[in-house]
């Protein structure tokens, strides 16, 4: 896995939303890039916290009982167990931190759920 890269030509390779790319591994973590429009579905990760940092656009992550915008700059950690949807009207670039066993949408399983294999493509 490369240890040099660039952002920006990383995020224009990547053509299909709530698909997490992983680019890079930091001891027990993958750093992944992600174009989000739209929502994806309502999840948890039960044993790990999630960061989402936004390069570029805005979301909203959707929470039990509060609504989180986040601008470009912005980032925002979700703690383990926290029942979490991200939502997008635009398209948003977003680079998250995770550890390597995180399950992309948690045990909620859907059409749009990603394998860490299809995440390393």
């Amino acid at each position: 896995m490369n240890t040099k890269g660039n952002i920006i030509e990383l995020f224009d390779s990547i053509t299909d939303y709530w698909s997490p790319k992983i680019i890079a591994e930091v001891n027990e973590d993958y750093i992944k890039l992600a174009k989000f429009k739209g929502e994806i579905v309502r999840h948890n990760h039960e044993n790990e916290d999630e960061m989402f940092y936004v390069i570029r656009g805005s979301f909203e992550m959707h929470l039990d009982d509060e609504v989180v915008t986040l601008n470009e700059g912005d980032f925002y950690v979700v703690k383990k167990g926290i029942m979490h949807q991200p939502t997008s009207k635009e398209e948003c670039w977003v680079m998250l931190i995770e550890k390597k066993e995180t399950k992309h949408t948690g045990d909620v399983v859907s059409q749009m759920t990603k394998s860490v294999e299809e995440q390393m493509k």
